[in-house]
């Protein structure tokens, strides 16, 4: 039974102590008004990690925004999947959009990447999805089918069974656009409808798929409610502790 999964991304943002008092905020909404089995996850800032991993306790988990595709090494500045692990994260993103973009960040770099995670006990949110340019020329479910064949699809099953898979149209964000809950739900019953050529049906329908667009609290019910999308992948809103409570909360009827 797949699992209805809340993840924010604080990409770049927050010193020490703002980082601090907001997932402090976070964790205790969230502890008093989050009745289902809904997952919160907080994906921050290398510097946080250490101690957010020990006040999230059982209500938020924690993960990290990026690993090394190596195991360690000459590497300066970069981080590896066994120094996530080592200080309480449970998840890692992988292939963020702004990675693809910013860093070049190949399919086949986000291959590695993601068995590294594996690895060392790591759940990847792999993230796939298209620009507004592939979008509107029509060939998008090529571009997203191809994300999925070179980045997660050389995993065997059981590995693959371990990752939820994230759809950010690139378009949608931090522009203020949101694909429509239909336009969304017919990539994620795509992304599925993969899975299961891939996989077959039992690990398909068991495989997390989140939306990553501008979700908030004024869309997520709509978006949630779609059959095939387990949550979402949150960026602006889950640097609001009200607004992200919000979404993981919508989970609760």
């Amino acid at each position: 039974m797949r699992k209805k999964i809340v993840a924010g991304n604080w990409k770049m943002n927050t010193d020490y102590a703002e980082g601090i008092s907001l997932f402090s905020e976070i964790v205790n909404i969230v502890r008093d008004e989050k009745k289902g089995d809904q997952i919160a996850v907080i994906c921050a800032p290398f510097i946080h990690l250490n101690s957010l991993s020990k006040l999230g306790g059982d209500t938020v988990k924690i993960g990290a925004q990026n690993c090394h595709q190596n195991e360690s090494g000459a590497f300066t500045g970069e981080i590896s999947a066994k120094m996530i692990k080592s200080v309480g994260c449970e998840y890692v993103i992988i292939g963020h959009s702004e990675r693809r973009q910013y860093f070049a960040e190949s399919d086949a770099l986000l291959a590695e990447k993601t068995k590294i995670a594996l690895a060392h006990g790591l759940i990847p949110l792999f993230c796939i999805g298209e620009t507004l340019d592939e979008r509107n020329n029509g060939n998008f479910f090529e571009i997203l089918k191809g994300q999925l064949e070179n980045g997660v699809f050389g995993l065997d099953e059981a590995d693959f069974a371990k990752v939820v898979i994230a759809y950010e149209p690139v378009w949608a964000i931090g522009t203020g656009l949101t694909a429509t809950a239909e336009q969304a739900q017919e990539v994620h019953a795509f992304i599925r409808s993969e899975l299961v050529y891939r996989y077959g049906e039992e690990v398909a329908e068991d495989t997390s798929i989140l939306y990553g667009g501008s979700c908030n609290p004024k869309n997520a019910a709509e978006l949630f409610a779609q059959k095939d999308i387990d949550g979402g992948l949150i960026g602006g809103a889950s640097l609001k502790s009200r607004d992200f409570a919000d979404i993981v909360k919508t989970f609760n009827a």
